[in-house]
């Protein structure tokens, strides 16, 4: 008699055989960045109903170098995080046309960068003058 063996797929390091998985992997990753920065903004604002003394004391945990490579990393996930979703939006948005043509993906990824570059340039400002 036979012995009947299944099929078992071997899944140690699926994602890194091909780049489009490697490139969904770190988009997913990328989130994880965002929720641990999010949850710094709402201790700081925990701090900021504790009085002047607990803010400047999280204010003071900010500048740290540990800190600062923190923020450096998330910010280069949260800009792969958007350029990864201005790149998907033509994909996802509706039929867009003008005169009849259908908008090429090109302009709606460039639109959606531009328009994401110029309210974080227009905050900056803002922050700046305040």
């Amino acid at each position: 008699m036979a012995r009947i063996r299944t099929y078992v797929r071997p899944m140690q390091g699926w994602w890194r055989r091909n780049p489009y998985y490697v490139r969904y992997m770190l988009r997913e990753v990328s989130s994880v960045f965002l929720a641990i920065y999010t949850v710094i903004l709402l201790a700081g604002l925990l701090r900021l109903t504790q009085g002047e003394a607990a803010y400047d004391a999280w204010r003071a945990a900010l500048t740290s170098p540990v800190s600062i490579v923190f923020h450096w990393l998330a910010l280069l996930t949260v800009g792969y995080h958007a350029y990864t979703w201005w790149k998907v939006a033509p994909k996802t948005a509706p039929d867009l046309r003008i005169a009849g043509r259908p908008l090429p993906e090109m302009v709606i990824t460039t639109g959606g960068w531009l328009a994401t570059l110029g309210t974080s340039a227009l905050v900056y400002v803002i922050v700046r003058w305040m």
